[in-house]
């Protein structure tokens, strides 16, 4: 079975999965007896095992194995959370992560077994079940060679394989002392079986009817590889009548043998901890009955499946689906078919029924209706393509935890406005400018625990991140409480490093300063790490969001905390704008960058160090005359008065000078790919009405 089909909806669910283990056990870390928690880490656990088995990811589906098994004992209550043990677990969703990461880029998980992190697991399951102090005593294990085959039956075989660990022979001590009896199931198959693990799955589903599988021999990762000739055991706790266990085996296709025997150790005292009655929902055992369960759910196509796709070295195309409430879809089906009506309505209008008045007034009543209902479609389309960006930003809490440990600062981070929704294609663009704004605070923003003490502040430094809608824009603020920005550093460095001169520092403001540091290379920090240097990498946060319209702002006071503002436009799609003329040409100005437009007499623009300047309303505001700037050929006419389209980019203001305004218009953005990609003043194009074309003036670069 071809399951490359299914690529994309595994990597969606499994990245979901993801981010539930990681914001789950970042609950845990603090909370380790929350049951809904713990209850909610294994599902999903679970149900990430199960996916990968069914796509052939072999090493992903082993590991998370080896983590569930973890989780099945913290949820059974027999170990608890330790701070080494969440460590353990958040390598492993790193590592878990890493598989996805190469599944996306080449369809195939890669050829890390991550054996070390394997080993660690099992060390931390061990430690959990038995305490650090009896597993520091054990020898070291060596690692198991394969067995050469022999002539033994299968019988033989197993019943020399099967060693029990302390915490199994106390689980079955447990329940036979409750008057339950475990038993041994030897089942061998048929030879000419060709779907090994698809037989086992129905052996292991058979014996569940009767009781609680407590371990197979061999693993049941092992089944589920089909790594085992055509024999295997299953433990079992019940109390059902050994013959009829045998009986229901042998009913499973292509079974050739059942035996069954019973297991009795010479001490049978049960531990202190196994009274505690289990649900049925919840019988779980500790490695084996898990995996047959869930991960081998279509065992018959998990060979097939490695090979399906996987030799191609193709990109899987990802991220490129959004989730739509019902009612969206519905909204924008009603719209669709008011638009057919509309369509029909227009198309009655040429036949020859209305006179040439009527034919008018109809006409004009139907092009109205015809325009509220595209505007109406605009609406649903719009919302339909909107994203809360709790997508994007539900991955900083556990980077925050990360750098918390590495910088040795305890640290906290807050959020709020999750649910503010954003477009698809700016949600796709924002992560990494936001990643980099927090890691700047964690890293020189906040002060170490020793130095908050000092200034009498909260040892654990906090980080906020809010984001809410303002207009047809939205708001992220990500503050810190830490010290600030000295701005004598950085005026210090900026005339070190050449940036400035010492005249030019004379005449600078405290927030000419600030933005230094969104120039390129311009950093205070006096050793660049790893986590971040504030200042490096400003620019291309700053970049990449005024490639997305946007604009980014930061103000600090010294001791008490920095807050950068970013300011995004709410979609990339469609947008209001001004009509306006220059030359010959025809341009559109986004609103969201207009101030102001102001009619100016010609004597009112003055010079300031050679270039022009008006003075409006006690605001000095350069001008950009776009004629030039834009080369627009021909001769401009004398006029008494300048046309002036006042654009914004946080508090800087510029004065566009164009020769005249059509008018306000909603147009469809299109990208002019790398035809003028020299020029940062144009930002795309749009098709108008009469079929020309018009290009789109970018007001941030034009400031």
């Amino acid at each position: 079975m071809d399951v490359s089909q299914y690529l994309e909806v595994f990597i969606e669910e499994a990245k979901e999965h993801l981010q539930a283990l990681n914001e789950h056990l970042l609950i845990l870390e603090k909370e380790p007896e929350n049951e809904n928690t713990i209850n909610e880490i294994f599902r999903a656990a679970h149900s990430l095992k199960g996916m990968a088995g069914t796509m052939g990811y072999k090493r992903m589906q082993r590991l998370t194995h080896d983590m569930e098994n973890v989780f099945q004992e913290i949820r059974s209550g027999k170990m608890k959370v330790r701070p080494e043990l969440t460590d353990c677990l958040f390598e492993g969703l790193d590592a878990l992560q890493e598989y996805v990461d190469n599944i996306i880029n080449t369809q195939d998980e890669g050829t890390n077994d991550n054996q070390s992190l394997i080993d660690a697991l099992a060390r931390e399951l061990d430690i959990g079940l038995n305490g650090e102090a009896a597993v520091s005593e054990k020898a070291p294990v060596e690692p198991q060679k394969e067995a050469a085959p022999d002539t033994d039956t299968h019988q033989e075989k197993a019943v020399n394989a099967v060693n029990y660990a302390e915490y199994e022979k106390t689980a079955i001590s447990a329940a036979i002392a409750s008057g339950m009896s475990a038993y041994e199931v030897y089942v061998d198959l048929q030879e000419s079986c060709l779907l090994k693990a698809a037989r086992a799955y129905l052996v292991f589903k058979a014996v569940e009817e009767f009781g609680e599988i407590i371990k197979s021999v061999p693993d049941a990762q092992m089944i589920e590889d089909e790594k085992f000739d055509f024999s295997f055991v299953v433990v079992v706790l019940t109390n059902a009548d050994p013959d009829a266990l045998r009986k229901r085996v042998l009913n499973v296709s292509e079974v050739k043998e059942v035996t069954v025997k019973k297991v009795e150790f010479a001490e049978t005292t049960p531990a202190a901890d196994t009274e505690k009655e289990t649900k049925p929902d919840e019988a779980v055992a500790n490695t084996s009955e898990s995996a047959p369960a869930q991960s081998t759910a279509k065992p018959a196509q998990q060979a097939p499946a490695k090979a399906a796709g996987q030799q191609t070295a193709k990109k899987a195309v990802v991220n490129r689906s959004v989730r739509v409430d019902i009612e969206k879809l519905d909204d924008l089906m009603n719209l669709v078919s008011e638009l057919i009506i509309a369509k029909n309505g227009l198309a009655s209008i040429s036949g020859d029924d209305f006179a040439k008045k009527e034919k008018r007034t109809i006409y004009n009543e139907q092009i109205e209706y015809l325009e509220r209902i595209t505007s109406n479609i605009h609406q649903s389309v719009m919302k339909v393509r909107m994203v809360p960006i709790e997508s994007v930003v539900n991955r900083f809490p556990r980077m925050i935890r990360d750098l918390s440990k590495k910088l040795d600062k305890p640290m906290e981070l807050v959020m709020s406005g999750e649910e503010t929704e954003l477009d698809r294609t700016v949600i796709d663009e924002i992560g990494d400018p936001l990643m980099h704004i927090l890691r700047n605070s964690a890293d020189h923003g906040l002060e170490s625990a020793e130095k908050r003490r000092a200034l009498g502040k909260p040892e654990t430094g906090l980080i906020t991140l809010n984001a809410f809608q303002e207009g047809n824009s939205v708001i992220i603020e990500c503050s810190d409480d830490g010290g600030g920005i000295d701005t004598e550093k950085v005026r210090r460095k900026a005339i070190e490093k050449g940036t400035i001169t010492e005249e030019q520092a004379e005449t600078m403001t405290e927030k000419d300063f600030i933005d230094l540091l969104f120039k390129p290379s311009f950093s205070t920090a006096e050793q660049v790490s790893d986590v971040s240097g504030r200042g490096v990498g400003l620019d291309v946060v700053k970049s990449k969001i005024e490639s997305l319209s946007g604009t980014v702002e930061c103000k600090t006071v010294l001791g008490q905390g920095t807050t950068f503002t970013i300011r995004l436009p709410l979609t990339l799609a469609i947008i209001q704008s001004l009509m306006v003329t220059i030359g010959e040409e025809k341009y559109a100005i986004p609103l969201g960058s207009i101030d102001t437009i102001e009619d100016i007499p010609v004597e009112e623009v003055k010079r300031v160090e050679k270039k022009e300047v008006i003075n409006l309303r006690g605001s000095v505001i350069p001008l950009i005359r776009m004629a030039e700037v834009l080369d627009v050929p021909g001769e401009r006419p004398e006029k008494n008065t300048v046309t002036m389209v006042v654009v914004a980019k946080g508090d800087k203001k510029a004065g566009l000078v164009v020769d005249d305004l059509i008018g306000q218009l909603e147009i469809v953005i299109k990208s002019i790919g790398k035809y003028i990609n020299n020029s940062k003043m144009i930002s795309g194009a749009t098709v108008l009405g009469d079929g020309e074309v018009a290009l789109i003036l970018d007001a941030n670069a034009l400031v």
